[in-house]
């Protein structure tokens, strides 16, 4: 599969460590953390024509996508 755009590590690239160690030492962490990569991978999927989604479907993955980022970002800030 090509890249995939909009991981976590590209999203906060000056917080890559912070974001490893809290993926092993923080469970709603890493449960927010896998969320997001599923949720990215799933869109990139619709996004490349790998897989059909509906565009309503698509919308509300992004929307949900986006709700994660700001919930890591958050915490990733503290």
């Amino acid at each position: 599969m090509a890249h995939t755009p909009h991981e976590l590590a590209e999203e906060f690239p000056e917080h890559t460590q912070k974001i490893h160690d809290l993926k092993s030492s923080d469970a709603h962490f890493a449960r927010l953390a896998d969320e997001y990569h599923t949720i990215n991978r799933t869109i990139h999927r619709a996004e490349s024509g790998a897989e059909s989604v509906a565009d309503s479907s698509e919308t509300d993955m992004r929307k949900q996508r986006m709700k994660l980022k700001d919930e890591i970002a958050g915490i990733l800030s503290r």
